[in-house]
């Protein structure tokens, strides 16, 4: 595998996979150009080595059919003005051989929507998984996946993958094109690199204390992440819409509050191991209801064991959160993954500003500290926090994955494992 910082892009043209699925408002301009911002190192190598640019990425889910509402198009100016360099369009990802050849060093060349091809995904369009036909179906989109994927490889000398939102995905763009280029023309762009170093700080290198703080809505979605950190941590904190579900395992009432009855033995399961392997699970203890899902519903605190009928535990409580403070500042490393109350209402965000107080709190005292997960890195943007953690990682699947202890697809296609 070669390695960006000592290549010389020079007289070559790189294809470079980056995360541009950025938010945008109804006027199809970006109202968080974070992903744009951290590719910019990668991008900015190649043209200043004097190569050529070729920048593919996907934007939401068109379900292998154009939309404009997806178009890469909408965010060419702002994408050129971080550049500070014109951008070129290709209006179509998979017929961009003629602008490509024309490009000359320093030039840069936009792709349009990875995903308006199915093919980027690999998977069959238009036949459910129970249909006989499927297995053929999907042969036969297997095969069409890598003729696109060598469509994209002959744009380009050389691949670079920079997407981590994406690496956990075998997908065209993000893997299976690694396959056209020998191992000295495919590398990790900086924010890759940097994203594997951040995990690898966290699961590989932990200094202890380790605390993990998981949170967010279900326990099913974060089961297997729960279950190989137990291996790993000193400290586990759940919270969220996922901890009522061990409240009721253990017998309370939680009224109306979110769990999922089916992983109450899951939950109890986990509980018993943690016990078994000396780590403290820290559950909340206290929390903020409501009876309503809305900001201004009428509030109150309650003992979490002990939640009135027709209430719904809506944010961590005082004692919870003081629980969760010592825990936090005590920490020598720490992996923060995910809300601990309602954080789109701001009356029910106190909680999840809390706890990203704490973790600035830890990590100005010395700790390692990574964020990462839509309203993780929503509430440490939020509180002007981001730059007072180790690390904010982009890529919340992909993070989660890999700390499931999953490969990526994404990093081993530049690695040849």
């Amino acid at each position: 595998m070669a390695n960006i910082n000592d290549f010389n892009f020079a007289g070559l043209k790189a294809i470079v996979r980056v995360d541009f699925n950025v938010p945008l408002n109804e006027n199809g301009v970006i109202t968080d150009d974070t992903r744009i911002r951290g590719a910019l190192p990668t991008l900015k190598k190649i043209l200043a080595d004097g190569g050529a640019l070729i920048v593919m990425s996907h934007m939401g889910k068109p379900k292998g059919k154009v939309n404009p509402k997806l178009s890469l198009g909408q965010i060419k100016d702002a994408v050129a003005a971080a550049l500070g360099t014109p951008v070129q369009f290709a209006e179509d990802c998979a017929k961009a051989a003629d602008a490509a050849a024309a490009l000359k060093a320093g030039e840069v060349l936009l792709l349009e929507n990875l995903r308006f091809y199915p093919e980027e995904e690999g998977k069959p369009v238009g036949i459910d998984k129970e249909d006989p036909a499927y297995a053929d179906a999907k042969k036969e989109m297997k095969t069409r996946q890598a003729e696109f994927a060598k469509t994209l490889a002959s744009y380009a000398d050389v691949y670079v993958n920079d997407a981590f939102g994406t690496a956990h995905r075998r997908h065209a763009s993000t893997a299976v094109i690694a396959d056209s280029f020998d191992a000295d023309h495919k590398m990790l762009g900086y924010l890759m690199e940097k994203e594997v170093v951040a995990i690898d700080n966290v699961l590989k290198n932990a200094q202890h204390p380790f605390t993990a703080i998981i949170g967010g809505s279900k326990v099913s979605s974060k089961l297997a992440v729960i279950k190989n950190l137990l291996d790993k941590v000193d400290n586990l904190i759940i919270g969220g819409g996922m901890g009522f579900t061990f409240i009721k395992a253990q017998g309370g009432n939680i009224g109306l509050s979110l769990h999922e009855d089916d992983l109450m033995p899951e939950a109890l399961s986990v509980m018993a191991a943690a016990k078994e392997k000396g780590v403290n699970l820290s559950l909340s203890v206290q929390t903020v209801c409501a009876q309503e899902f809305k900001n201004d519903a009428e509030r109150q605190v309650v003992d979490i064991f002990n939640i009135p009928e027709g209430w719904e535990g809506m944010d961590a409580g005082p004692k919870s959160l003081e629980n969760w403070k010592k825990i936090i500042l005590d920490s020598k490393t720490i992996l923060w993954n995910g809300p601990v109350g309602v954080f789109e209402l701001d009356n029910f965000a106190v909680g999840t500003g809390e706890i990203a107080k704490y973790v600035a709190e830890a990590t100005a005292n010395g700790a390692y500290s990574l964020v990462g997960g839509g309203d993780s890195v929503a509430a440490v943007n939020k509180f002007g926090l981001a730059d007072k953690v180790s690390y904010v990682s982009t890529g919340g699947g992909a993070m989660l994955e890999a700390i499931e202890g999953k490969t990526l697809p994404g990093v081993a296609a530049i690695k040849g494992e």
